[in-house]
């Protein structure tokens, strides 16, 4: 008949693609990569930090190691393959100097960039065509966030912008199973949370596969303890003390935060018998070094059981003569990396890591 449009097919409804439960636990899937064990899954991993805290120092010396198959953090082993770095903060003098500076070797799995278009100018179709020409693509690292992430839409929300602004590139780390990782900010204000300093809304955080904060314990000034927070969808928890060696701008994991916090608080308080004239009781030293006067007790009392420190009297307690302690861990290369900053500034074969 004439002037009559044929019907529209109707589309099957969506729940028929669904799958059941045990069809789901019958499925086989590749496991998880983990690209720095720990630390770095495949996925998108958000690398949050202060200004002059040492992020890009930390994203380069894993870039370095995930190329050139070595030990990311002077100690884990790592993935293999190629890595894209996006500096976009930098030009490649700079880079240059970096290099020279680390001291790590020059992969040729490590390609930098230091220009790349915004999520609104293709970004997402560029990195998909690096993954295509790459032998064995393991890492990407964009520095920073704010260089790529683009414009907001019309009648959109800071979160919806936010998780936006990570969405794409979650989905590529998702479809090729390799990480991304992606250079951002902290606030200034202080949070009881690490993960609340994140600059912007919670989309970021939400939309990111993991979280890593790096931030200077409170209490210490430049070149002080800096603890690396972490919490993710396929990574535990952590909290990891680094040190950061000035003299070739790597990052060293210490130890578990809480372990090497105790261990700094005993050599403190012995540092404060060593100078003091006369034997001294916890009141003395929780007033001198500003902690709970409580903890300075039960510490001293652990460290006379371990012979770390003598009594004198009650509740006396003097350094022993000749004592033997683990000298703190952020005294000779805890720089102020700063003071690196972004100033214009290659170790033997480590064995392939099989996937």
């Amino acid at each position: 008949m004439t002037g009559r449009t044929a019907p529209k097919a109707e589309k099957p409804p969506l729940y028929l693609n669904g799958v059941s439960a045990a069809a789901l636990v019958a499925k086989r899937f590749n496991p998880i990569r983990y690209i720095v064990p720990g630390y770095i899954a495949e996925g998108a991993s958000l690398l949050a930090g202060a200004p002059k805290i040492g992020k890009s120092w930390m994203a380069l010396g894993i870039a370095l190691a995930v190329a050139g198959g070595r030990p990311a953090f002077g100690s884990i082993a790592s993935e293999y393959g190629d890595v894209l770095y996006l500096a976009l903060e930098d030009n490649e003098r700079r880079l240059k100097k970096r290099l020279l500076h680390m001291n790590q070797g020059n992969p040729e799995r490590l390609t930098f960039m230091t220009d790349w278009p915004t999520m609104d100018e293709g970004a997402i179709d560029q990195l998909e065509a690096w993954v295509a020409s790459a032998e064995r693509p393991m890492l990407i690292v964009v520095d920073v966030l704010t260089k790529v992430r683009g414009a907001a839409k019309n009648g959109e929300s800071a979160y919806e912008a936010d998780y936006r602004a990570l969405t794409g590139l979650q989905g590529l780390a998702g479809r090729h199973g390799l990480a991304v990782v992606i250079v951002h900010h902290t606030r200034k204000m202080e949070a009881d949370d690490p993960f609340d300093s994140v600059s912007g809304t919670r989309g970021l955080t939400g939309a990111a596969d993991s979280v890593l904060v790096l931030k200077r314990d409170i209490g210490t000034g430049p070149g002080g303890r800096v603890t690396l927070y972490g919490r993710g969808r396929d990574i535990e928890e952590i909290e990891t003390a680094l040190e950061f060696n000035r003299d070739n701008g790597t990052w060293r994991v210490v130890g578990a935060a809480h372990e090497v916090a105790r261990t700094c608080e005993r050599q403190t308080i012995l540092d404060c018998l060593k100078n003091a004239a006369n034997p001294m009781n916890a009141r003395d030293i929780s007033d001198l070094i500003g902690k709970p006067y409580d903890a300075i007790r039960k510490t001293l009392a652990r460290m006379a059981h371990a012979g770390e420190v003598e009594k004198s009297g009650r509740g006396l307690y003097t350094c022993p003569i000749g004592p033997i302690v683990p000298d703190d861990p952020f005294t000779a290369n805890a720089w102020d990396i700063g003071t690196l900053g972004t100033a214009d500034i290659d170790q033997g074969d480590y064995r392939e890591v099989q996937s």
